[in-house]
């Protein structure tokens, strides 16, 4: 029997039940992260909250995450965005072309750090955010700072941030714009209205990789471009071809790698955790595809009308972080198991796991 890659698993059941019925009306989760037991959340109207998994045996709970707080960070502003840099206890999160600061876990606003404004997108470095949390049993250390880009209307400007500061390196003109980057060291992954491009940090050399639409019979239909990082320095691009939509492995250089993936319909959203690269499709759908056989491993058909009914987003986590088992009860049974403490023993009995 094949076990397919994935399963999903509902973790919170209602993210706005605390809300009357009629402020939920009309909102939306926009996006999220999580982090070992948190899960951070920001919604259509600029609620940023921040759940965490209860202690002791949640799996017997209706929901076994917890909200621990809420708070408005924009006027009523969609939050469109929220990046973690644990390596810095920090996060920031997107709103009103804003970058806001934020301290992790807590979600204290970093009150020396303004936030930085006329932001279209931005891309921290993919190297930078898969550095691990500072041990608490460690002792003190200076955290390396994290850098990012920030994308404006016709420029790019090139910040590092500490646990202190936030510090301006420089501007690289962009007269195209861009709407969507990736971030690889000094190599920045860009996409604009038409096209990928990669741009040197250094030097400040740009390129065009892939048009975003190779459909020549409809050369204005506009195609939502996507810039995946792998984790093994190259990035997945796609690219619709007029029948259907094409994923090819670019590394820095602009050299193609890999393999290519084909989807039926352009997706709506896609995410790695090699080696697997898993897309949501219009019907809301989703088509796993594993990328060193470049076969479509799994499909899990859209949601039926008694779960939520929309598939709006996948999101990678970083550094992982903990799911409760939904089979754990199911799967446990009593052993005896004999302890020998010098010439004296005694048998116990304790609860495994079954492996079936």
């Amino acid at each position: 029997m094949t076990i397919p890659p994935y399963q999903v698993q509902e973790l919170i059941t209602s993210v706005l039940s605390e809300l009357t019925g009629s402020l939920v009306q009309g909102i939306q989760i926009r996006c999220g992260q999580a982090l070992g037991s948190e899960i951070y959340i920001g919604c259509s109207n600029g609620e940023l909250m921040r759940f965490a998994l209860q202690d002791g045996n949640s799996t017997s709970a209706t929901d076994p995450y917890s909200i621990l707080s809420r708070q408005s960070v924009s006027n009523d502003k969609p939050i469109e965005d929220i990046v973690l840099l644990p390596s810095i206890s920090r996060a920031l999160v997107f709103s009103d072309n804003q970058i806001h600061f934020y301290t992790l876990p807590t979600l204290d606003v970093v009150q020396n750090i303004k936030p930085i404004r006329h932001v279209v997108t931005f891309a921290v470095d993919q190297r930078h955010l898969a550095r691990p949390p500072p041990q608490t049993a460690a002792p003190p250390h200076r955290s390396e700072p994290v850098d990012f880009c920030v994308i404006k209307r016709s420029s790019l400007a090139m910040f590092s941030l500490g646990t202190q500061r936030l510090i301006y390196q420089k501007e690289i003109p962009l007269p195209q714009g861009g709407v969507l980057a990736c971030r690889l060291g000094y190599t920045l992954c860009i996409a604009d209205k038409t096209h990928y491009n990669m741009l040197n940090l250094e030097t400040a050399e740009i390129y065009p990789i892939l048009p975003l639409n190779q459909d020549y019979q409809s050369p204005d239909l506009p195609v939502e471009p996507f810039i995946v990082p792998t984790g093994e320095n190259d990035f997945l691009l796609v690219s619709w071809t007029g029948q259907n939509s094409m994923g090819i492995f670019i590394t820095p250089s602009g050299e193609p790698v890999r393999g290519t993936l084909t989807w039926s319909q352009h997706p709506t959203s896609i995410c790695l955790d090699l080696p697997h690269a898993t897309a949501i499709l219009p019907d809301g759908s989703i088509e796993v595809h594993n990328i060193d056989s470049l076969e479509l491993v799994q499909v899990i058909p859209p949601p039926s009308g008694d779960g939520p009914l929309d598939r709006t987003r996948l999101i990678s986590s970083a550094l992982g972080y903990v799911v409760p088992s939904s089979q754990a009860s199911s799967k446990l049974h009593k052993v005896p198991v004999k302890l020998d403490r010098g010439s004296a023993s005694k048998q116990v009995t304790v609860s495994v796991e079954s492996s079936s």
